[in-house]
């Protein structure tokens, strides 16, 4: 059979085609790996940079806002590698315990327009605002149970063993916020009350827990921590000791180390005792020591966290009494405090 000049060339064009296919077709699947080496080599990189870099940055910032913003947008980012490269538990700690704390304040606001509408007899305005406290408080607690889950791969079951061996001062400070997470959980899912799956013993296993920390390090805040879950469950405080005295202690090594926890935490024991007046005591001390002592350079977005926690505590009690939150610059002061008697001069004789 002869086979024209025509008829060859489109045979050697088809063979040409054939053989670039099944080279095109072989090379794929050296692509995707590549295309995997080069995405976890990314993610390597990002979560080396964030530990390293991103965190301390933040923690030495007072802009609550600004690294609010900054969890809620990156986690899906960052946390997208661990499909590519190890799972960045240490860095999401960190990132859904901001992020459950942006839904908690949103949470607060909303109870604040709550109460004001209540005051103002605006029964359906009240209803809706509730509805999107408790909505608010469901997504905190989820994001805190989320940074929990995170905090017991990397560390193991808090409470249960030995204590982990840290490689820094940062790796301590993710423990304690691991900490802080579990027992945010539980408190915003009883906010919510809703049920998000929370284990009812966090709290208790988070205060057993923060015994892994040294508590003069860290601003006495591991045992104010322990402290004000002994104030709240029954039979939780060992004998011998005093979950009050505990606090008092860690509002001096707070304000001693500008980090303003130990505040926080008693204010918070104080108000689970219904003890109105401790808790404005402690407000009013915490703005003392605002107007006194300065924040810690490293660690100002914790203090800046601590304040803006008494600052809605302290938010809450103005609405209930006046319908509307503390006045600006006037932390640790109260509708019902006596009013100073003014000096005055007269000054007819001076003209």
């Amino acid at each position: 059979m002869r086979i024209h000049h025509r008829q060859l060339t489109g045979l050697t064009r088809r063979l040409r085609g054939l053989l670039l296919a099944l080279v095109f077709s072989s090379l794929l699947p050296g692509c995707s790996v590549i295309d995997n080496m080069m995405y976890k080599t990314t993610g390597d990189v990002m979560q080396g940079f964030s530990r390293e870099h991103t965190i301390p940055y933040l923690m030495a910032s007072d802009d609550l806002s600004m690294g609010c913003a900054m969890s809620e947008a990156t986690a899906p980012l960052l946390m997208s590698f661990g499909r590519v490269t190890a799972e960045p538990d240490q860095l999401a700690v960190m990132l859904y315990l901001s992020a459950g704390s942006c839904a908690e304040e949103q949470g607060r606001e909303h109870e604040l327009a709550a109460l004001a509408a209540i005051r103002d007899g605006e029964g359906s305005a009240a209803e809706d605002a509730m509805i999107r406290q408790k909505r608010a408080y469901a997504l905190a607690s989820r994001r805190y149970l989320q940074s929990w889950k995170h905090h017991t791969a990397v560390y193991g079951q808090p409470g249960t063993g030995e204590c982990p061996a840290f490689d820094d001062d940062l790796d301590e400070f993710v423990y304690f916020a691991g900490l802080l997470s579990g027992l945010q959980a539980l408190n915003a899912e009883i906010q919510s009350t809703s049920s998000i799956g929370v284990p009812k013993n966090t709290g208790a296993v988070a205060a057993r827990a923060a015994g892994c920390l040294e508590n003069d390090k860290w601003w006495g805040a591991p045992v104010a921590l322990k402290a004000v879950v002994w104030s709240m469950m029954p039979g939780a405080m060992p004998e011998g000791e005093s979950a009050f005295e505990r606090l008092e202690t860690a509002e001096e090594q707070a304000d001693a180390a500008g980090v303003r926890l130990g505040y926080v935490f008693h204010a918070i024991a104080a108000g689970n005792q219904g003890d109105e007046a401790l808790v404005k005591s402690v407000i009013r001390r915490h703005a003392e020591s605002l107007a006194t002592q300065p924040a810690s350079e490293d660690w100002a977005f914790v203090d800046a966290m601590a304040t803006r926690m008494m600052t809605a505590i302290s938010d809450r009690l103005w609405m209930e009494n006046t319908g509307h939150r503390t006045p600006l610059g006037q932390l640790g002061r109260f509708w019902d405090d006596r009013q100073k008697a003014v000096e005055t001069m007269d000054l007819d004789g001076l003209l």
